[in-house]
């Protein structure tokens, strides 16, 4: 074959392969998120954990959920990683965030940023010390209240005497409003889980509203669904269909969803009395339930 066959087979592959993607995009449109007018990715979200402070399966619990062989009821605590042409950056560090950063070979991070201090987002916090090699700092973005206790739970990190090779090195912001973390601004949503006040983020690249991220909510107030109103993703709490008194149930994210007026939605820090082939089927088509491995391109 000489180098002008070459080139028309490799052409014509490259497009066999984009045909090929444009097929499975067909099919599950939600699982691609970018848009046919959108030329270029923002932003790619990795769904690192999608569960809730105990995870699923729970253990020595033999309900049809922890017992399923459906790879997406696995779910690890939850948390995000977000990729940006410039940087990337996690929320949360659960109880598994070193098994998440080796399923989805996370290697690389710029920065932290926490939505507050409950143990099923902070656990993990000592695993970040692998992102500071070469006595690489980095930078911990959390509310006041949320710094505060992670200074007091992880002292060790934060007070200076351990500046040793191989050890964390965090470098802590506290914020208090929005912050850019390359080209992408990150707007703190204050919104209530049970006494605890959270954070969650919405994502915005050169003035436009990217996605939004809340995690943990029972309570969002109204200037926080005016500032969300129109995202193109939400990702929002919803634990299970029954009523929860810290956490969104299906009715009450729903609820946001329509009142936001945003448009594709998923589910996440969902309890193990979720079946996620039966519960997704009784949703919207633009509200699906996210799971653990899920990658969004917005």
């Amino acid at each position: 074959m000489d180098l002008r066959e070459c080139k028309q087979d490799l052409r014509g592959r490259s497009g066999r392969f984009q045909a090929m993607r444009a097929i499975i995009a067909g099919l599950h449109p939600l699982c691609n998120d970018r848009g046919a007018s959108t030329p270029m990715v923002d932003l790619t979200i990795t769904f690192l954990g999608t569960g809730t402070s105990q995870g699923v399966p729970m253990i020595g619990c033999d309900c049809k959920v922890c017992l399923s062989s459906d790879p997406r009821d696995k779910r690890t605590r939850s948390s995000i990683f977000v990729e940006s042409p410039e940087c990337s950056w996690v929320i949360d560090t659960g109880t598994d965030f070193r098994t998440q950063c080796l399923r989805e070979n996370v290697r690389h991070l710029d920065a932290v940023v926490y939505t507050h201090s409950h143990t099923d987002h902070i656990m993990g916090f000592d695993d970040l010390r692998v992102f500071c090699k070469g006595g690489r700092n980095l930078p911990i973005y959390a509310s006041g209240p949320t710094m505060a206790d992670l200074q007091r739970v992880f002292s060790f990190a934060f007070d200076g005497r351990n500046r040793f090779p191989g050890y964390i090195l965090p470098v802590p912001h506290v914020v208090d409003g929005p912050f850019l973390l390359g080209e992408t601004e990150l707007v703190p949503l204050p919104v209530k889980h049970g006494r605890t006040e959270v954070f969650g983020y919405l994502f915005r690249r050169r003035g436009e509203k990217r996605a939004v991220y809340l995690s943990d909510c029972k309570q969002v107030p109204d200037e926080v669904v005016e500032t969300l109103r129109g995202a193109p993703v939400l990702i929002v709490d919803a634990l299970r269909h029954r009523p929860h008194p810290t956490h969104f149930c299906f009715d009450e994210a729903l609820g946001l969803a329509r009142a936001a007026g945003v448009g594709r939605t998923w589910f996440t820090h969902l309890c193990h009395e979720v079946l996620h082939a039966e519960a997704e089927k009784e949703l919207p088509p633009d509200v699906r339930i996210g799971y653990d491995g899920l990658k969004l391109e917005v």
